[in-house]
């Protein structure tokens, strides 16, 4: 893209500032003229070549320009009727240089970076526009026709608003407009060659695509006289202590982050604000980088005033501390899961007078690139093994939810709700042998043998990247049990869970209607320490499961087992109860926590589902297991499709039961 600067104007308004020197050249506060300050604008945004038209001082502005050392293609166009013609005759002499799309300014426009951004950032032509501002008495306002701008003029009124001549043009709109410009120029007419470009373009306007580019709140401003000189330095002063709030998660840092803090450093004085692990765990997943390491990266870049954590999802707490004139953001939140989070933004941003600027999300290919790499790197069983753990070090209260197939792991993954300021989700899931077998029409016996069971847990890990907690019924023997462990902790598992009961394996919700032995406390606990042993690593963590009050046998028993498993290793117990009300649960839980503080507690509330996570929480349980509902409630409306088909004799009537299957495919990662 080529840039227009127009600077061929005398400046008469400007009085002794323009004697010497063009009023482009006139000085700004912290050493800047106006046309340095735009050139270097410029160059930032990524434009390397700059023309730029001269009038009265011609050499001087020459000479000064080239001074700059700008590294930009610099070409100058001399309009030596500046006297008695206005910049649409400079235009008409620079069209010769000018192809593809261009920016087009004038010399004496002042703008803050993030106005030139969201011009640049237009898919169509367009032109800085203040919705808001009064509308000025003798500068340019744009009439706007359901978002396009159909003319403009110091005339205008109804449909108004206030205007600058800061454009960016399409190759189509500028052909038209200059097209118009020669037509006006060849005429030779003294009143067309002192008149605004701006006439010319209101003649063809009706070909052209111009849209607003609304800058509200921002700095833009002509300056055309020594009163307006003072207000826009004084202005420029204003935005040194301009407050600036912008908030990353951000495990990794790319060109995209970079480029939104040097924006909003543009702003004035960034505050950044980091999510703490336990944040970012909440709505995403356990950062592959500590709070603490990117603390200190993003304090480290430059433009970064300061860095605050952020502990929710929701501002509302640091915008409320901090009180930021301006919060930036990228605009991909305005629909989706965060647009909560974006309205209760404006709407603390409105009680104290602050503001929201977005800018456009990044799609750059390279970025992807560095998220799908960043997803890899969370699914490598290195990293994954050891997320549970971390997970329970930092928030103390992990869900998981059961996953049978690669689709029910892409729905555990994926299954989000808004809520409160945050966004829940599950931490984990569970691959239960019950649903497992159960997927494959056999009875919870043990009869999926483990390869079978670990092409289950690979076809998950394959497509997720949350950490997994196997079910490992009773283990087998302690031999058979010890290369079970190596096999998980070298597949990426996180938890194993093995039930204290031997012989002939029956699901525990049978109770003691069906003959199920408890095993012996002492030949459990060798089971456990030889697992234990077998690890390679402290990533997969050995959680044992306690049958006792399943099969009757008591609190009393339960607790004692409990202490023995701790001591023998187990980094976690599993309290199970079939009963209808969680009391027992919560009994064993807080009895428990009186002499154990740190050993994490699992509990299924399958038959006690009325119990709320908080209630099982509070009682000082740790991993909440939701271990079959997703099997339960698929195979009863697949059983319902199945028999309104056979009933109707066509899909017609079940279609209202159907998911569309294009729903389905969007879990699907495409990679």
């Amino acid at each position: 893209m080529t840039a227009l600067i127009l600077a061929s104007g005398v400046g008469s308004r400007m009085g002794a500032l323009t004697a010497q020197r063009p009023k482009c050249m006139t000085p700004l506060p912290d050493g800047e003229t106006i046309i340095s300050r735009q050139l270097r604008q410029l160059t930032a945004a990524g434009i390397s070549r700059i023309v730029i038209t001269t009038g009265a001082l011609a050499g001087v502005l020459k000479d000064y320009v080239v001074s700059l050392n700008t590294g930009a293609e610099i070409v100058f166009v001399h309009n030596p009727d500046y006297e008695s013609t206005n910049y649409i005759y400079s235009m008409y002499l620079a069209a010769e240089e000018l192809t593809g799309d261009i920016l087009l300014m004038h010399g004496d426009l002042v703008f803050e970076d993030a106005v030139l951004d969201i011009v640049l950032k237009s898919e169509t032509s367009a032109m800085a526009v203040s919705t808001t501002l009064p509308l000025p008495e003798k500068d340019f306002k744009a009439v706007i026709i359901d978002g396009m701008i159909t003319a403009v003029g110091i005339q205008f009124t109804e449909n108004a608003a206030a205007a600058q001549p800061l454009y960016r043009l399409t190759d189509a709109d500028r052909k038209t407009w200059f097209s118009q410009i020669e037509a006006c120029c060849r005429s030779k007419d003294p009143e067309k060659l002192r008149c605004y470009a701006e006439n010319a373009l209101n003649e063809v306007s009706g070909s052209c695509c111009i849209r607003l580019a609304d800058f509200t709140g921002l700095l833009c401003s002509e300056i055309d006289n020594a009163e307006d000189l003072a207000r826009v330095s004084a202005e420029l002063e204003v935005l040194k202590s301009r407050s600036v709030y912008i908030c990353f998660s951000a495990d990794v840092i790319h060109s995209g982050h970079i480029s939104m803090i040097q924006k909003a450093a543009s702003l004035g004085r960034l505050t950044v604000g980091i999510m703490t692990d336990e944040a970012v765990t909440a709505y995403k997943h356990f950062p592959l980088v500590p709070y603490e390491e990117r603390a200190r990266l993003f304090s480290n870049i430059t433009g970064v005033e300061k860095v605050v954590p952020q502990s929710t999802l929701s501002y509302r707490d640091n915008l409320e501390e901090l009180k930021p004139d301006i919060v930036v953001h990228g605009d991909d939140w305005r629909a989706g899961f965060q647009k909560p989070v974006r309205d209760e933004v404006i709407s603390v941003l409105d009680s104290f007078g602050g503001r929201l600027v977005e800018f456009p999300y990044s799609a750059e290919p390279h970025i992807f690139a560095a998220e799908r790499n960043m997803r890899a790197a969370l699914a490598l069983p290195d990293y994954r093994r050891g997320i549970l753990r971390k997970l329970l070090d930092t928030r103390h209260r992990i869900t998981a939810i059961e996953a049978h197939s690669g689709l029910t792991g892409l729905i555990a993954e994926n299954a989000r709700v808004y809520e409160n300021g945050s966004v829940r989700q599950f931490d984990a899931m569970w691959i239960s042998s019950l649903c497992d077998s159960t997927s494959r029409g056999k009875p919870d016996i043990e009869l999926v043998d483990m390869t079978a069971r670990m092409r289950t847990v690979n076809e998950i890990m394959e497509v997720t990247t949350k950490p997994i907690i196997f079910d490992g019924d009773t283990g087998g023997l302690t031999e058979h049990f010890v290369y079970t462990v190596r096999t998980l902790e070298r597949t990426g598992v996180s938890m194993v869970i093995i039930e204290d009961k031997t012989g002939l394996k029956k699901n525990s919700l049978f109770g003691t209607e069906v003959e199920q032995t408890q095993a012996d406390t002492e030949a459990f606990c060798q089971k456990i320490t030889a697992g234990k042993n077998a690890l390679k690593t402290d990533g997969l963590m050995i959680c044992a499961r306690i049958e006792s009050l399943i099969l009757g046998k008591g609190m009393d028993d339960a607790l004692s087992r409990a202490k023995a498993y701790t001591a023998a290793g187990a980094d976690a117990i599993m309290i199970h109860s079939r009963s209808s009300s969680p009391d027992e649960v919560l009994s064993f839980a807080r009895l428990f926590r009186e002499t154990d503080s740190f050993t994490p507690l699992v509990c299924v509330p399958t038959s006690y589902s009325s119990v709320t996570e908080e209630e099982l929480y509070d009682a000082g349980i740790n991993i909440v297991i939701y271990a079959n509902q997703l099997t339960r409630s698929a195979f009863p409306a697949m059983q319902r499709t199945a028999e309104s088909i056979l009933r109707s004799h066509s899909a017609g009537e079940c279609e209202s039961m159907c998911m569309p299957f294009r729903e389905i495919i969007r879990l699907i990662p495409e990679e």
